[in-house]
């Protein structure tokens, strides 16, 4: 018996009377799909019996016993979830996957098994927005194939890492084993990769237990990580290693180079480029100094009749306090650094200025002031002259669960985005987030209030916690425009240009920064990596 699930097939094993049957299943996998053998009592004989296509999955199995487990009387903070109804939600389900990289359904498939009797899909969805920050698929063995066991099992459990409400998989997992314990149904069972220590420690919470379970998959490029081996060579960062998935993908030759400051070589038919994540040796002296200088970057884009805000040199102290006189609130940023280190955000008073001036000396030696401007702060990511993909920017912020301290809840949102981005995103508690928090009229020591929300940083930048949320198709015209025209006035064939717009959808802009070495992860589903290669390696594109 195998289920279709839509990103592949579930074979039971236990359906099947000899393992020869099973492998000829798993033969049968279709291109693009990942079919799972599970509930494999002989292993051993199928991989004997096809060692060179099959591996063992190296996961572990979990059960919930239903019966001795009781329903979740907590209701989520923030969220709701609910069974999955929608096209437009199974877009935003499949968006969470590809974040996680994990194998979509297809749309048709979904609309189609919505109500089927033996899949059940769930969604979590935002209380402000209705957005899906979560997502699990659920199968009803009774109902698939009349189990004797009474059982079921849970499937492609994922949470949007742009989430900033916690339990949101909790939620998601309890929700299911209800789902499945009113049918009657004996357990729940599900997999989980034998090193995800996070993951396992949530379901062992819940009362879930190993069993000896095993799960046999195909030898495929989706399944390629599970059985090639420890990497040999040093882990990169997130933006360069979506960078080398593409290449190699495409057959291109990779040499890391340096994994700490992320260099590598890229190397197809008689062609070589060095790359530090999306920096290439495409990009000139000339433009990365454009870039480096945020004072230079700013001339140069209003000279190419872009809209930018009043800026200044930080130096006498009178004419600083005239600037924020002048203006009411300023942005005191280091003119060279990145990564949102030394910049103070929405300065009011000349003390302050004066605490953000010198934190701002610790980076660089010289200090802009800039105009503040109200609105969204918006990336746009240019390739080859033209926009990839644009994405609102939101600054870190924590959920109040009416228990924990605000410093408590930033440290556990931390560790959360850390998780999700491969460490490269965590909120700092620093005297500025202390700074944000007490702006807001808070202390770190406060409880927060259940299910409100607290922004603790006035940065949005990935690295101290910020999130992105993709807004390319309301892109208004006149922005994307605006960034193209402003890559070629830096000469710069890759570039993340930040905006501040009151809208992503409307004309109205200033641009306030140009980073010659955009970080392309997190802004799914835009093909970032996937331009970037097709740049340095034309022939290669499809």
């Amino acid at each position: 018996m195998a289920v279709d699930c839509g990103w592949g097939r579930l074979i039971l094993g236990q359906t099947f009377g000899d393992p020869a049957d099973i492998v000829a299943a798993l033969r049968a996998e279709e291109p693009g799909r990942r079919d799972i053998a599970a509930y494999v009592t002989e292993p051993h004989v199928m991989l004997a019996l096809a060692p060179q296509e099959l591996f063992l999955d190296p996961s572990h199995t979990f059960r919930l016993n239903l019966a001795a487990s009781h329903p979740d009387e907590r209701v989520p903070v923030g969220f709701t979830v609910r069974p999955l109804e929608t096209a437009a939600q199974i877009q935003e389900a499949n968006r969470i996957y590809a974040a996680r990289g994990m194998l979509p359904a297809p749309e048709v498939f979904l609309l189609a098994h919505r109500d089927c009797s033996h899949l059940s899909y769930l969604i979590a969805v935002d209380g402000q927005d209705g957005s899906v920050i979560g997502t699990v698929g659920g199968i009803d063995h009774v109902e698939a194939f009349g189990d004797p066991e009474d059982g079921s099992s849970l499937w492609c459990l994922a949470t949007d890492p742009q989430a900033a409400y916690p339990g949101i998989g909790e939620c998601l997992v309890r929700a299911m084993a209800d789902n499945f314990r009113m049918r009657g149904r004996a357990f729940m069972d599900l997999s989980v990769m034998h090193d995800n220590a996070c993951a396992i420690a949530l379901y062992e919470k819940l009362g879930f237990v190993r069993v000896p379970v095993f799960s046999i998959k195909t030898r495929n490029a989706i399944n390629e990580k599970l059985f090639i081996g420890p990497q040999t060579e040093p882990p990169l960062n997130p933006y360069a290693t979506i960078i080398i998935n593409e290449a190699r993908r495409r057959g291109i030759a990779v040499e890391v180079l340096d994994a700490e400051t992320a260099c590598f070589r890229l190397g197809f038919g008689g062609r070589s480029i060095v790359c530090r994540e999306s920096l290439s040796e495409l990009t000139s002296a000339v433009a990365l100094s454009l870039c480096d200088d945020k004072a230079v970057t700013r001339r140069a884009l209003e000279k190419a009749g872009l809209r930018v805000p009043p800026q200044r040199r930080a130096g006498d102290p009178a004419d600083d306090e005239a600037f924020l006189a002048e203006h009411g609130r300023v942005v005191v940023k280091p003119a060279r650094g990145e990564q949102g280190k030394g910049i103070t955000v929405d300065v009011r008073s000349a003390e302050a200025m004066e605490r953000a001036i010198a934190s701002a000396r610790a980076h660089a030696d010289t200090v802009l002031l800039e105009a503040f401007r109200e609105g969204h702060d918006l990336r746009v990511v240019v390739i080859d002259y033209k926009v990839v993909a644009a994405a609102i920017r939101r600054p870190a912020e924590v959920t109040g669960t009416g228990k924990h301290t605000i410093a408590q809840l930033i440290e556990a949102q931390s560790r959360r985005r850390a998780a999700a981005t491969g460490g490269e995103s965590r909120i700092p508690l620093d005297d500025e987030t202390e700074r944000c928090v007490r702006d807001c009229g808070h202390g770190l020591d406060d409880v927060l209030a259940e299910g409100e929300r607290l922004f603790v940083r006035k940065t949005a930048n990935l690295h101290t916690g910020g999130t992105l949320h993709d807004v390319t198709a309301a892109l208004h015209p006149a922005l994307a425009n605006a960034a193209v025209a402003a890559a070629r006035a830096l000469a710069i064939p890759v570039v993340g240009l930040d905006f501040l717009v009151p809208d992503p959808a409307g004309p109205d802009y200033v641009i306030i920064e140009a980073n010659e070495r955009p970080g392309l992860a997190n802004h799914e589903p835009q093909p970032t990596a996937e331009r970037f290669v097709d740049l340095l390696f034309p022939q290669t594109a499809i």
